[in-house]
């Protein structure tokens, strides 16, 4: 009978698990559409899958926003509760940075007179002076909900909005200019799909499918046409 060296036997171990692991979890592709069947970039998108597992990639635990040109850069950032984000002001200018809730939450905490992203919270940073670093601030988003969408804005230039989206699902992502936000090894089984565009006023109702070995696209259409991004 043939004898393994350790390194053969460590090798094929792998090579098992490694096979174990492809079988049991496939590759989700969430298409995002507006009104139009145009594609919808910076959409966010929520899987909660029933089977059990991470992704490779977990959100990030801080980031940064910068306010730039009377811009908040990025335009949506994702990020888990309790996430540090970090304000930064590179304009020479002065300003704000005012949050709240944004779109549909921003109805229903007002209603139900829950705390949380209604409560927000504001800060000041001074304009960046010439030669020197830039101002900033940071907030521990622990104020808002899970699964809560975060309208910035500035009280001095009011055509700068941004947004921050919290999540308690780590299988959260953007989707790029093409549309689509693409999750890999994500557990077999039925999987939630939930999707959150900054310009809906209402919920899209939540998806349902099914994941396995075999790579799957589902399409989500907007009930909107998002206004045009500043440049």
């Amino acid at each position: 009978m043939k004898k393994f060296t350790l390194s053969q036997y460590v090798l094929a171990t792998w090579i098992i698990f490694g096979m174990a692991g492809t079988i049991h979890a496939g590759s989700l592709t969430v298409s995002v559409v507006d009104k139009e069947g145009k594609p919808a970039i910076d959409a966010v998108v929520i899987l909660q899958p029933d089977g059990k597992g991470l992704p490779k990639t977990p959100l990030a635990v801080s980031t940064v926003i910068t306010q730039e040109k009377m811009q908040f850069i990025p335009a949506v950032s994702i990020v888990p509760l309790g996430a540090k984000v970090r304000f930064v002001n590179n304009d020479p200018w002065d300003h704000h940075v005012r949050a709240s809730a944004a779109g549909a939450a921003q109805f229903a905490t007002a209603s139900s007179g829950t705390a949380g992203a209604a409560k927000g919270f504001e800060l000041r940073l001074e304009g960046k002076p010439d030669g020197k670093p830039a101002k900033f601030s940071d907030i521990t988003m622990d104020k808002v909900g899970a699964q809560s969408a975060v309208l910035l804005g500035c009280f001095i230039h009011g055509s700068m909005r941004g947004f921050v989206y919290v999540s308690d699902s780590p299988w959260t992502a953007k989707t790029g200019a093409d549309g689509n936000a693409v999750f890999d090894d994500v557990p077999d089984g039925k999987v939630q799909i939930k999707v959150w565009q900054a310009d809906q006023l209402v919920d899209l109702p939540v998806q349902s499918s099914a994941v396995s070995a075999a790579p799957m696209k589902v399409t989500v259409q907007l009930p909107v046409t998002p206004r045009r991004r500043r440049i």
